[in-house]
């Protein structure tokens, strides 16, 4: 008896020459749909259209045509189950030994840009992976294809039942990871497109999380040269790389937490990074008086770390910084000048930083014993209209706009974090500390460290001042003026130090920890 080949592809590459082997060598009959079934036809090949086989059209603009118990039965009967062979025969049901579906290029579509929400809806396949899945199921007696790159390994295999046996798994399992991947691409564009998502109306976060993402590439080891490591995802979607040595595992940690910092700000804004915490940040009319105001905050810190801008970088600034050691530069633009300088540093990895980035992941997953946890990703200042003055003395004008910089800067260090800043600079910043005087105190020594003065400073902390001991140590080293969320049981001993310093103080109502 002829053996059944069911083809239906959106890519067609190779197709033809794969299909007349079947029929040619392989003595296959073939079933197809739409365009694919013309595409054969036209080659000379005898092919039976879907709706002649299963005796039911086509209908609504092809979205119903192979979710058919002709088909799926066909796909779904086990050889070696005599009443499913019954089953099949009763109702007249052909077995299909060989299934080739690849389907509708949904990630292609929604990279296009300007791609409209009904063109993408349009391209999520119903029936491809229905088809993929039913033949994956049965992999024990049918051969599934969702690859033109496999079409050669599969006609090598034929005529070696052993070879075929094995191959038929190896087969079902990519469908599989197939399958996921695409789902999982929908699920990510309806997120991406629906913005924030209301979990409260949806019941919370997902009862289930899958997470599944093509190797984008292996990394030549992980945070030590014993670990071994690789990157997944769409990071390259991104980012571009100009030149440079190969990203590492922390340059992509440090890239990431670099470009989440600078979509904080619009001005000119430089930001320097080391271990994925700002270790110098300014705001100013040009990057080149940013930059100036970034470095001296801490001269060391740029020493294999990360710099990043986010207005076009030039010649200017690139003649500056090129005389430093540093593992990343990022921009979203250079200029050709700067190329040109900053070029001959061979190993220098510039990166162009595409538009968009701050709203490029709506949660963040961090892996834990036995499982992940999922959270949404902190993008929020809180609601400055709700921020209250808990001190006697008002801060001024001058006091607010520095707090307002500094509270951006605070939420993207390690807590236990303290951020001393003046204008649109900082001055001194604390991190990852187990005692928030602690970063306070260590705020304090990287200042003077830079011969950088705290006097008429304010300081920003991203959690509650536990006691007052933080805010007496800010007082005493000048600050003036100091932000955080509030809500200690000891929030009255911390307001009534400030007073007694004349330091205007503000409660945000919000905490930024950072683990």
């Amino acid at each position: 008896m002829d053996k059944l080949a069911l083809l239906s592809v959106s890519d067609k590459s190779g197709l033809e020459a794969f299909a007349s082997t079947l029929v040619n060598q392989h003595g296959y009959r073939l079933l197809s749909t739409g365009g694919t079934a013309k595409l054969l036809a036209a080659a000379g090949l005898p092919v039976t259209e879907v709706s002649e086989h299963t005796g039911f059209p086509e209908m609504m603009e092809g979205r119903v045509k192979t979710l058919h118990p002709k088909i799926h039965g066909g796909l779904l009967c086990r050889r070696d189950k005599p009443d499913h062979l019954e089953a099949a025969e009763t109702n007249d049901i052909a077995l299909i030994d060989l299934v080739v579906v690849n389907l509708y290029p949904f990630e292609e579509t929604v990279a296009r840009p300007g791609v409209t929400r009904e063109e993408a809806i349009e391209n999520i396949d119903i029936g491809g992976p229905s088809m993929l899945r039913s033949a994956a199921k049965n992999h024990e007696s049918v051969t599934v294809v969702c690859d033109p790159a496999d079409y050669d390994v599969v006609l090598a295999a034929m005529g070696d039942d052993a070879a075929m046996s094995a191959l038929r798994r190896q087969l079902a399992l990519k469908v599989f990871q197939r399958t996921a991947s695409y789902d999982a691409a929908i699920s990510a564009y309806l997120e991406a497109d629906a913005e924030e998502p209301d979990l409260d109306a949806l019941g919370g976060f997902p009862s289930e999380f899958a997470l599944d993402l093509a190797k984008a590439q292996d990394l030549r080891y992980g945070e030590n040269p014993h670990q071994k490591a690789a990157l997944y995802g769409t990071f390259h979607d991104h980012f571009e790389q100009l030149q440079g040595k190969a990203l590492s595992y922390n340059n992509i940690l440090d890239i990431t937490s670099a470009a989440y910092l600078i979509g904080e700000f619009e001005r000119p804004t430089v930001a320097i990074l080391k271990h994925t915490n700002p270790c110098g940040v300014a705001s100013a009319d040009t990057l080149e008086e940013a930059w100036e105001h970034a470095f001296a905050t801490d001269r060391q810190a740029p020493f294999g770390g990360i710099i990043i801008v986010n207005h076009t970088l030039g010649p200017d600034l690139a003649e500056t910084i090129k005389g430093i050691f540093t593992e990343v530069i990022i921009a979203p633009r250079f200029s050709d000048e700067a190329l040109a300088i900053l070029g001959k540093k061979k190993n220098l990895r510039l990166m162009v930083a595409k538009a968009g980035l701050g709203a490029s992941s709506l949660q963040e997953v961090r892996s834990v014993i036995g499982g992940v946890l999922l959270q949404d990703r902190d993008k929020t200042l809180g609601k400055v209209a709700d921020f209250k003055v808990v001190t006697k003395r008002q801060p001024t004008a001058e006091e607010w706009a520095s707090m307002m910089f500094g509270w951006k800067i605070c939420k993207h260090v390690k807590s236990n974090a303290i951020v001393y800043c003046r204008g649109e600079r900082t001055l001194g910043v604390g991190a990852g500390q187990m005692a928030r005087v602690d970063s306070s105190r260590i705020a304090v020594w990287k200042a003077g460290e830079a011969n950088l003065d705290l006097a008429d400073s304010i300081v920003a902390s991203e959690a509650l001042f536990p006691f007052a001991d933080g805010l007496v140590a800010a007082a005493e080293a000048g600050a003036t003026c100091a932000i955080q969320p509030g809500g200690s049981v000891r929030d009255e001993e911390v307001i009534a130090a400030a007073d007694e310093r004349d330091m205007a103080m503000v409660f945000t109502g919000i905490r930024h920890f950072k683990h």
